[in-house]
């Protein structure tokens, strides 16, 4: 049984293994110049003869600059781990084969990898060596992928099924189980883009037919006192005609209709999905596999002396935990905030400064801070992942699996509202904490809050939402795809002028080399952004209702472009095995759907007589006109009147109003 230390008993290298020809699982990179240091090369040999007591055999490869060392493991290697593959691999298989049957290249790679991560030299793990510079990088060779290039990785198969069972084979379960979703995602995008869409090509049909956009268009004789501080001049409510129409393109009777529809929709769409998800996990044979459990077996077997760690739960980590989660959702609550400021300092900016005109203020006003919102989030990502990140370590989690669970959830969460905290503070905020006429809400007390766009807040939400949407849709997937492919370009570039290499082995981890890196979050990656996509199609997409046709053209470009960077442009993913995305069910239960007020401003002639938007300039009362009197004693119209502030007189003669107010020429 060997010794004590031996982590596999009695495994001494075979130099005539008849798998030398075979490819290399891993291989590790170093600075040539890096080597020559003794402590540097002294340490990497420490770290592979470690790899050669436990059954590896590796070979040098130099060029100009780098040092690649191949790593292979032989098979008797993978005999202490039969039985965690006493499931079948291939799938629908259930008949033991006769004798050892062959291990599967994702299982492989997996195995290797895990030996790789635990195995320590010196107290050294391989995460150490690399932080410390004794090896540059590691990855694994792509080896048979021909097949994905044909089948899935081009352009052209862009409406074509996707081969799940060549994907699960080739990058592992967790690959294959992410695209099987996605693809069924953008299917079932399919009736809600084509209500949508119908919705939305409504409205167009009767641009010219709804009643409340006749009644504004037609209503010459109701003015609209001046908005804002600086503005001095009074708009007919007929002014905002073309708004109303727009907004009637979005907002007319089929948006109830359509809300109702998506909140059923995003129901069937998970239910369904875990059918799928079922049928796909019995194919492939692995409800009897718990990834917690072949950690721990992986970690026993790899290490004899190796103790499982017990599950530690303290009321101060978990309290500490819990106060920093809840200050960075008041971040990102905040944030919205922050939006807030940047329009009421803009709209104050492009009046004083004259760059748009008066009616065109609010609109630029709008069409910035939405902007503005694009960049935070931005920001904000790369803040939430260090966040949580630090969360999970603080918290030490037991396993990876664990600790991938909870990083996605506090990453999730604080995504949610740095995404969705505006489009919140439109929907169900804006317009309503601006006071009253001679009683103004103002910040700092000086700049008066902004209100809603003349055709209501249904245009704001809609703008914020396609501006977001839009950019997150087109730049977010060009800087995906041009990213990785120029980077690539020019690592190919440097490479072909400095050491192209005529041995064909060196030759072909120099190419994987110049591919692109991969990280833990590669995958992670694209998976968050789908979950911020079906956020925004469901959630507000009473107010947008084009989300869905976004998302779904959005989705077919994703799934290319995903399969183009990791076949062609990406070092191989280390395959994982998973028989569900548990996180997938938990954040889009989260993002449950629900519909929008609709807050339109002036949509009749009645409510007209009582809306009131900013305060402005003066105004005068007409004649017998029932008014009231303010605190500060200025005299309204009644339909400025609060019925809680001020009492009912009649005004006969003029008088200096707050604007603002909605009046009838007529008494």
């Amino acid at each position: 049984m060997g010794t004590e230390g031996d982590s596999f008993p009695l495994m001494e290298v075979n130099t005539s293994d008849p798998e030398a020809s075979e490819p290399w699982d891993y291989v590790l990179v170093a600075e040539r110049r890096g080597r020559r240091a003794t402590g540097q090369a002294h340490r990497q040999l420490q770290f592979l003869e470690e790899l050669k007591r436990k059954g590896f055999r590796y070979k040098i490869m130099e060029d100009r600059e780098k040092v690649f060392f191949g790593i292979r493991a032989e098979s008797r290697i993978f005999d202490l781990y039969r039985t965690l593959l006493m499931e079948p691999e291939g799938p629908g298989t259930r008949t033991q084969p006769a004798g050892p049957a062959p291990i599967p290249a994702s299982t492989r790679i997996r195995i290797v990898n895990f030996v790789l991560n635990n195995t320590t030299a010196a107290g050294d793990t391989l995460d150490d060596l690399v932080k410390s510079g004794v090896f540059e990088t590691r990855f694994v060779l792509h080896k048979g992928q021909d097949d994905l290039r044909k089948e899935w990785a081009q352009w052209r198969r862009v409406l074509r099924p996707q081969p799940i069972d060549n994907i699960r084979d080739y990058f592992g379960e967790k690959v294959a189980l992410y695209f099987a979703w996605l693809g069924w995602y953008t299917y079932m995008l399919v009736p809600a883009a084509a209500v949508g869409l119908l919705v939305f090509l409504s409205g167009f049909a009767l641009f010219n037919a709804s009643q409340i956009s006749k009644e504004i268009c037609e209503a010459h004789d109701i003015l609209l006192c001046p908005r804002g501080d600086h503005s001095r001049r009074y708009q007919q409510l007929s002014d905002t005609c073309t708004f109303a129409k727009l907004t009637h393109l979005f907002d007319n009777e089929g948006t109830v209709v359509f809300a109702i529809f998506m909140a059923l929709w995003a129901t069937v769409f998970l239910e369904i999905w875990k059918r799928q998800r079922a049928r796909v996990v019995l194919h492939w044979d692995l409800y009897g596999w718990d990834e917690d459990q072949e950690e721990m077996a992986l970690q026993l077997i790899n290490r004899r002396d190796y103790q499982l760690r017990l599950h530690q739960h303290s009321y101060l980590r978990s309290s500490v935990i819990l106060i920093l989660s809840v200050l960075m959702i008041c971040l990102m609550i905040g944030m919205a905030h922050l939006l807030v400021v940047y329009r009421v300092l803009a709209a104050a900016l492009f009046n004083s400064a004259l760059l748009f005109q008066e009616e065109q203020v609010t609109t630029a006003v709008v069409v910035t801070g939405a902007l503005f919102h694009y960049v935070v989030i931005l920001i904000m990502t790369k803040v939430n992942k260090c966040v949580a990140l630090k969360l999970c370590d603080f918290e030490k989690p037991r396993t990876f699996s664990e600790r991938e669970s909870k990083f996605t959830t506090k990453f999730f969460t604080l995504q949610f509202f740095a995404h969705f905290s505006s489009l919140i503070y439109i929907a169900f905020i804006l317009g309503r904490i601006n006071g009253h006429p001679g009683k103004s809400v103002r910040l700092a007390g000086l700049w008066k809050l902004e209100e809603c766009h003349l055709s209501g807040c249904m245009m704001d939400l809609f703008l914020q939402m396609a501006i977001i949407m839009g950019l997150k849709q087109t730049l977010s997937n060009c800087a995906e795809y041009l990213g990785p492919w120029l980077a690539h370009k020019c690592r190919l570039m440097r490479f072909k002028l400095g050491r192209a290499s005529g041995d064909p082995e060196l030759r072909d981890v120099q190419h994987n080399y110049l591919l692109n890196p991969v990280n833990t979050f590669s995958l992670f990656d694209e998976f968050m952004e789908m979950m911020i996509q079906y956020g925004f199609t469901t959630i507000f997409v009473a107010a947008f209702p084009l989300a869905p046709l976004l998302a779904l053209i959005s989705n077919l470009v994703e799934i290319r472009l995903d399969a183009i960077k990791m076949v062609r442009l990406q070092r191989r993913l280390v395959p994982r095995k998973a028989k569900d995305i548990a996180a997938s069910q938990a954040t889009s239960t989260t993002a449950c759907p629900c519909s929008t007020p609709r807050t339109s401003r002036t949509p009749s002639r009645q409510k007209a007589q009582r809306t009131s938007l900013s305060a402005g300039t003066a105004t005068t009362a007409m004649p017998g006109t029932t008014a009231c009197r303010s605190n500060s004693g200025s005299c309204w119209p009644s339909a400025c009147c609060s019925s809680s502030s001020s009492s009912m007189w009649p005004c006969a003669s003029s008088s200096s109003l707050p604007g603002s107010c909605l009046m009838s020429l007529s008494p």
